[in-house]
């Protein structure tokens, strides 16, 4: 830090006027956080490099002594007194201060290596958010108490849903943890803004903020992930918990829109209702959007626009996250967001409308506002849109209805690394001439691959199809798609419903509609016998 005219360091003057009473207690340690971005780097940086050996050779002395009795207890409490010790200092060199911060998260890993181990999950996860707050308010250091808000939210969502309990049906409890920890966040919100200007609440409301700028971007980053769920408001094995948390979700969103028009007026009139309720109608088709909306309402109506920005980006990820409701087609979900742009269109002509009247009738003149040719453009985009999506649509029933039925046998794979949420690894079975993801490539024209087809339907490659050469009659075309810079049949991934796993473990062939051309459509799984399994 340079010193001024006195050869006395500005952080030193600070701690002399606070001494003396001339400025605040907090003074210094503002003056203190002025540092250089680079400095704070570099020295962050030296500090990471120094301590990973230093901790590694600590680790490797103590041995098993950390692993066991009470071990890990002992060494974590003296690690989180000496980094904590640290962090409160306000004349510790700037490198001793980087050091702490490895030393903290060590010491949680220390404790947490104990705590689950002798105790449940959940209990263990609660003492540990325990510990984040109650670190958070002992450390007044913003940044730090952020990324103890977000550890703080971790540990709530392992209480309530431990870990062990995500390899089940768990949307419906992840919803709820959520949905909790977003209830709790909003009424630590309102009890800051309404006792925060108070002196004797200025420290609590100042780590209520710190905490809430960490715990509310991992709520939403876990309704954006949980969004993308089969097992959602439309599951057939959940129709109970799935109304119910539609009619939360809707509620949410009109909450939020409730917050919003309290504090800006102009949200009052018809367009702005209108779009408020196409969006609560949504909310009922994804059950976490309402969440989202409600978290973007009070953000935004308080200026938090950070955390604002975070929730419009998770509301959008939700929004397209709907592609992934498995239990509905493709189809009925592009109705579904087609309808909701009509209305919006609809409510917008309609104000556009009414605008340009009351223009008309301010004016006292016969003007005549021509809003069509927007209308005009906005209609015929819709309807081209929807003029492609159902060209495609019709082109795959017709694909399926006409193609010739065959079936590609799927190579052995272990299940366990099929299995990657709600999809399945397809690898096919094309024999030892030809391997369809080292085919080379020619050009710009895909492949194709000459199926060889007994009488129960199984089909066998037999060579890559040479231009204008003929087949027999057991022979079939059948165009490559490329994947992963390399070439596959259609597709290499199987979408199922979360928890079906099992189920799809024993299909043993890909099921394909084929034409003589060789466009093909994969149209589910089949067992060893050939029977096709049931989505």
């Amino acid at each position: 830090m340079k010193p001024d005219a006195l050869g006395t360091a500005p952080s030193t003057l600070v701690q002399r006027a606070v001494a003396a009473g001339l400025l605040p207690s907090d003074a210094l340690e503002a003056a203190s956080e002025q540092r250089p971005w680079s400095v704070l780097l570099m020295t962050a940086l030296g500090a990471w490099l120094s301590a990973v050996p230093l901790f590694l050779l600590t680790y490797q002395l103590l041995g098993d002594s950390l692993t066991q009795g009470s071990g890990p207890y002992w060494v974590g409490a003296l690690m989180l007194a000496a980094a904590v010790t640290v962090l409160r200092s306000t004349s510790a060199p700037l490198f001793v201060e980087q050091l702490a911060l490895p030393a903290l998260l060590l010491a949680g890993a220390t404790l947490a290596l104990g705590l689950y181990r002798d105790l449940h999950e959940s209990l263990a996860s609660s003492l540990l958010m325990l510990a984040a707050l109650v670190l958070a308010g002992a450390v007044a250091k913003a940044w730090l108490r952020v990324l103890l808000g977000a550890a703080a939210l971790l540990c709530f969502g392992l209480a309530l849903q431990p870990a062990s309990s995500y390899f089940g049906d768990s949307v419906a409890l992840s919803w709820l943890t959520l949905h909790l920890a977003l209830l709790i966040w909003l009424l630590a919100m309102l009890w800051q803004q309404r006792h925060g200007l108070q002196g004797r609440h200025a420290g609590a409301a100042a780590l209520l903020e710190a905490l809430a700028a960490g715990w509310l971007p991992m709520l939403i980053l876990g309704l954006a992930v949980i969004s993308g769920s089969s097992r959602g408001l439309w599951a057939s094995t959940l129709p109970h918990e799935s109304w119910g948390l539609a009619a939360a979700s809707v509620a949410g969103a009109l909450l939020g829109y409730g917050l919003a028009a309290h504090a800006w007026p102009d949200l009052r009139r018809a367009l702005p209702l209108a779009v408020a309720l196409v969006l609560a109608a949504l909310c009922a088709w994804l059950s976490t959007l309402g969440g989202v909306l409600l978290a973007l309402a009070f953000t935004a109506t308080t200026q938090r626009w950070r955390l604002s920005a975070t929730c419009a980006i998770a509301a959008v990820w939700v929004l397209a996250a709907s592609y992934y409701q498995l239990s509905w087609s493709l189809t009925e979900k592009a109705l579904v967001l087609l309808g909701a742009a009509a209305l919006l269109a609809l409510a917008a002509a309609i104000a556009a409308r009414r605008h340009g009247a009351a223009l008309c009738a301010e004016a006292s003149a016969p003007v005549r506002v021509k809003t069509m040719p927007a209308a005009a453009w906005l209609l015929g985009g819709g309807l081209l849109a929807l003029l492609v999506v159902n060209v495609g649509i019709w082109q795959k029933q017709r694909l399926i209805a006409e193609g010739r039925p065959l079936f590609v046998a799927l190579a052995p794979v272990d299940p366990r690394s099929l299995m990657q949420g709600d999809f399945m690894r397809l690898n096919y079975d094309l024999g030892t001439d030809v391997d369809a993801a080292n085919l080379p490539r020619l050009g710009a024209r895909r492949p194709l691959l000459v199926l060889r087809i007994d009488p129960s339907g199984v089909a066998q490659a037999v060579r890559l199809q040479a231009p204008g050469a003929p087949l027999a009659a057991n022979e079939q075309l059948i165009e490559l798609s490329p994947r992963n810079g390399g070439w596959t049949l259609v597709s290499d991934a199987w979408f199922f419903r979360e928890g079906d796993g099992l189920r799809w473990q024993q299909a043993k062939y890909g099921e394909f509609r084929v034409r003589a051309d060789g466009q093909a459509l994969l149209v589910g799984l089949a067992a060893a016998d050939l029977q096709r399994i049931a989505p």
